[in-house]
């Protein structure tokens, strides 16, 4: 991979993690409801579960989906439906801090496995994979891939969770907090159109 190449994908990799989609609006809300320290398990859950992502789509995954669009189109509506819930989870969370075991944070796990049901961090692995790898050293510029995305994508998500955090004495009041959590599951749901279209 020569550094125009190596260049390229680095920029690519800031643009598409720190640009706004379904993990980064979840770390935004996340960041005002729960404070930065109990959103960490969720934003190394994002990375670790992208990286995951990307090395299965390095060895071929995507190429297995394309061979098998029932599956592709089950993971699409999975992936629609707990958007959705997610959505639903934003718009109805309490007043910050709440501390009733309703509502809690994304655990590492589970935002984890969420790489696998959204849309924009499939869009990002499969063009990563498809425009930066080189047949002559396929496995070595996949392991440059994960590891550009690692280093770039943990700080670009951390943004929006430190966003967030900053946010949480504006929105400390009950009328302000509930006018953002509706805002950000609307803008969650909108995130979908990609998917759909």
């Amino acid at each position: 991979m020569n550094i125009e190449i190596f260049l390229a994908l680095a920029g690519f990799s800031f643009v598409s993690s720190i640009t706004p989609g379904p993990n980064n609006l979840m770390l935004l809300a996340s960041g005002v409801n729960y404070g930065f320290r109990r959103t960490i398990p969720h934003m190394l859950g994002i990375s670790a579960g992208f990286a995951f992502m990307l090395v299965c789509v390095g060895l071929g995954l995507a190429q297995l989906l394309l061979h098998a669009p029932l599956v592709y189109m089950g993971l699409k509506i999975a992936g629609g439906v707990y958007l959705l819930y997610l959505a639903y989870r934003i718009a109805t969370s309490g007043p910050l801090e709440t501390g009733d075991g309703k509502n809690a944070p994304m655990t590492f796990l589970q935002a984890a496995a969420f790489q696998w049901v959204n849309p924009k961090a499939w869009v990002m692995a499969v063009t990563a994979m498809t425009a930066y790898t080189n047949s002559q050293s396929y496995l070595f510029t996949v392991a440059i891939i994960v590891v550009v995305f690692t280093l770039i994508n943990l700080p670009c998500v951390s943004i929006w969770c430190v966003f967030g955090t900053g946010m949480r004495g504006f929105l400390s009041d009950a009328k302000r907090l509930k006018i953002f959590n509706i805002t950000m599951a609307v803008l969650l749901v909108i995130s979908l159109w990609p998917m759909l279209a």
